[in-house]
């Protein structure tokens, strides 16, 4: 399994939200490959479908339900939660992306 955190320089909710990744990967018992990528320019933006600083992806999804067909966006993300904006997606979402069925197949996230 593939966690990914995008982000840009200087944003200061990167390392809040990679801190999340690995305490919620911890907390469940989930090894996965963990990869922090910087989104240089609005092109790279393109190329990588980013959805904004920071962005989380599980197997190369978004774990913000609904965004599946957003369009890129090089700039800071907000996300809203409960009628509150926050910078950093809820550990809920990120628990219920590495659940989906397409990521618990066989032992891919399980420690051996």
């Amino acid at each position: 399994m593939k966690v990914e955190v995008l982000y840009f320089e200087g944003c200061p909710n990167h390392a809040p939200a990679a801190e999340m990744v690995e305490r919620v990967l911890r907390r469940e018992g989930i090894q996965a490959d963990v990869r922090t990528v910087e989104v240089r320019d609005a092109e790279a933006a393109q190329t990588l479908r980013f959805l904004g600083s920071p962005s989380v992806r599980v197997n190369g999804v978004d774990i913000e339900p609904g965004r599946e067909n957003d369009l890129p966006f090089y700039g800071c993300r907000t996300y809203s939660v409960s009628g509150k904006t926050t910078g950093v997606p809820p550990e809920e979402w990120l628990v219920d992306a590495l659940r989906r069925p397409e990521n618990t197949e066989a032992s891919c996230c399980r420690p051996a």
